[in-house]
């Protein structure tokens, strides 16, 4: 045998032993977890079984009477007494029968409830706010929280399922823990600080290094939680609910939800993740991050006789190390609202969850938008005024832009008769080329710039587009009365039906009437002048723009916040002001008449961008002619 077979035998026998080796352990992982598996399943049964059973010897007591009654009853008892155990820990067992009790931790900002049953949330109460319909703000009330911790340690143990002791208790702190016959115990510890809307959490496993199996190397974890409805609007509160997770180093979270009921699973380690409501959230994050998680979240209907908005379960997966005397699993549970700057100072991204826009919108609202709002709320408390005050910033900041817009609509104005005169002079659709360079050539002599008022709109649409994500996700609005409006943050319903009409509601909106009517008027102020009145293809654009978008505005906004209607509304009265001023003191129509008769028969030198257009239509209609004749020979 030579060297290269023997070094090739070697070879192979080394990738054999490896394979063997990755094999086994594989092996060693899904022996583990399948026991997992069925001891769950055998612990479902046996207490689907226990449960039915001791249901059906109470059914039999009570339908007998008298003395016989009371001897089967004593006889039922002994029997439900030999009932086998669901646990073999004895401690365990014990503290499966054990009633829970309630512990509250609270500070100047929330009221956390916690039950011994489960060592787990039981309610959270938001201080300094308060439902629409004017009662305690629950984030999640009593009862509607579940947190159950699954470990297999010789059998599978949900914490849930146990009454933990209390061990530790202050005003700011609670211990309690879940002691096992083996050795050891489960630790849950809860601690809260004043000025915050964190509760700190660490899952302890201690002296269990004898009890949960060398080949256990994960814990399971299920939140679930009902949220209930906080705001007045079901429709505009369910938009902006949703289940956001977030991946470390990423831009932004992502999101589930929205008003529509989904699930999803997530095989990526994940930093934190949320449960949030249109103003309030409850955000949980692994300090050493989860490493699976299976989301669902479900909405609940309009006349749900509860009031509950929507249902969040979490199904996650963190590490584990075994055979160690203690293992700590830290945890942080933000209860509170969807504040830009409070969500910030906890330096996790939590802010994020809030929709704020994009990249170029987001910045804007950032940067621009909230610090404004921040400022003018030191000085003024009435958000009506504070908003009015901020469209006239905004629109000061972007006049230098919109001018060009305004005036370059003013000077089409001027020129109108004499593109009048063009579209006599060519009514016919061969002659269209020359009617445009006609037109070009027309809009050369006076100045006008036929893309002048294009680019500066097309920047004023991320500041239109920021307000339309900020108003309604803006807690600073919630509740905020103003004129006939009860909340800012919420549509303003000046009508009400008393029934759901398709499209529209069961409300009409005055703001968002306001807000359609006078973006009607000013579509039929700025289209009155443009030419090309006999155009089918610019009357189209002309009733889109006066009819089709005031309406279209005003079902999309309806329902929105009247915040964001006010907004608008000022937006249209402001730049119809804007407008006005422009046309009556800084475009003269009488300059322009006079410019046009100047240079009438003089050749205009030709911008490239012109040339560009002249050229593009030359071969349109070279194209149109060869596309003719082809036709005249068929």
């Amino acid at each position: 045998m030579d060297k290269n077979s023997i070094i090739g035998l070697v070879l192979m026998g080394l990738l054999l032993f490896g394979f063997t080796f990755f094999q086994n352990k594989q092996y060693q992982k899904q022996q583990a977890y399948q026991a997992q598996l069925d001891s769950i399943a055998a612990v479902e049964r046996f207490r689907a079984d226990s449960a039915a059973a001791a249901q059906a010897l109470r059914d039999t007591s009570r339908s007998l009477s008298g003395g016989s009654a009371s001897l089967t009853n004593r006889s039922l008892s002994g029997v439900e007494g030999s009932v086998a155990p669901i646990y073999k820990d004895s401690l365990l067992e014990a503290a499966h029968s054990a009633e829970g009790e309630i512990i509250t931790l609270s500070n100047d900002k929330f009221e956390v409830a916690f039950t011994t049953k489960g060592a787990q949330p039981y309610s959270a109460l938001i201080k300094d706010y308060k439902t629409y319909g004017g009662d305690q703000l629950y984030l999640f009330k009593p009862g509607a929280s579940h947190l159950g911790v699954q470990v297999y340690a010789g059998e599978m143990v949900n914490t849930s399922d146990f009454n933990f002791t209390v061990a530790q208790k202050t005003d700011t702190s609670v211990v309690m823990r879940l002691p096992f016959a083996g050795g050891g115990f489960i630790e849950q510890k809860y601690s809260i600080r004043e000025g915050e809307y964190m509760v700190r959490n660490a899952l302890s496993f201690v002296g269990m290094e004898n009890v949960i199996p060398k080949n256990v190397f994960s814990v399971d974890l299920d939140y679930l939680m009902t949220i209930p409805r906080l705001e007045k609007g079901y429709k505009n509160e369910s938009q902006y609910s949703k289940l956001d997770w977030y991946f470390s180093g990423e831009k932004k979270p992502a999101d589930i939800g929205r008003a529509r009921s989904a699930s999803k699973r997530v095989d990526n380690k994940i930093s934190w993740f949320a449960f949030q409501q249109q103003f309030f959230s409850a955000i949980f994050r692994a300090s050493k991050e989860y490493t699976s998680a299976e989301f669902d979240i479900k909405f609940s209907p309009e006349d749900d006789p509860d009031r509950n908005l929507m249902t969040c379960q979490a199904r996650m997966r963190v590490d584990f190390q075994p055979g160690q005397k203690e293992t700590v699993i830290p945890f942080e549970y933000y209860f509170g609202p969807n504040h830009y700057k409070t969500l910030k100072s906890y330096d996790q991204k939590y802010e994020k969850i809030i929709p704020l826009g994009g990249n170029v919108v987001g910045l804007f609202t950032k940067f621009v938008i909230i610090p404004l709002f921040d400022f003018l709320h030191k000085f003024i408390s009435n958000f009506g005024i504070i908003i009015l005050l901020m469209t006239i910033f905004i629109k000061i900041v972007v006049l230098p832009f919109a001018f060009k817009t305004y005036a370059s609509s003013a000077k089409m104005q001027a020129i109108k008769p004499e593109i009048d005169k063009l579209n006599a002079k060519y009514p016919k659709q061969e002659d269209a080329l020359k009617k445009q360079q006609a037109q070009m050539d027309l809009y050369k002599r006076a100045g006008i710039s036929p893309m002048g008022g294009c680019l500066p709109m097309l920047l004023q649409f991320p500041i239109l587009w920021a307000m339309f994500r900020f108003f309604p996700a803006s807690i600073e609005l919630r509740q905020q009365p103003f004129l006939w409006a009860d909340d800012l943050s919420a549509y303003d319903s000046f009508i009400n039906f008393g029934t759901r009409i398709p499209l529209l509601g069961d409300h009409i909106s005055l703001f968002a009437l306001l807000m359609a009517v006078s973006m009607f008027f000013y579509s039929k102020l700025t289209t009155a002048s443009q030419p090309g009145s006999d155009d089918p293809q610019m009357a189209s654009m002309r009733f889109m723009s006066v009819w089709m978008m005031p309406i279209m505005m005003y079902f999309i906004c309806n329902s929105l916040s009247s915040g964001l209607s006010y907004y608008y509304l000022l937006s249209n009265l402001i730049t119809m002001l804007e407008t006005w001023v422009i046309k009556k003191w800084f475009v003269h129509p009488e300059e322009i008449q006079a410019k046009l008769k100047a240079t009438e028969g003089k050749k205009q030198p030709k911008s490239k961008w012109q040339q560009r257009l002249e050229e593009a239509q030359r071969m349109q209609a070279q194209m149109q002619r060869e596309q003719a004749k082809k036709n005249g020979r068929k």
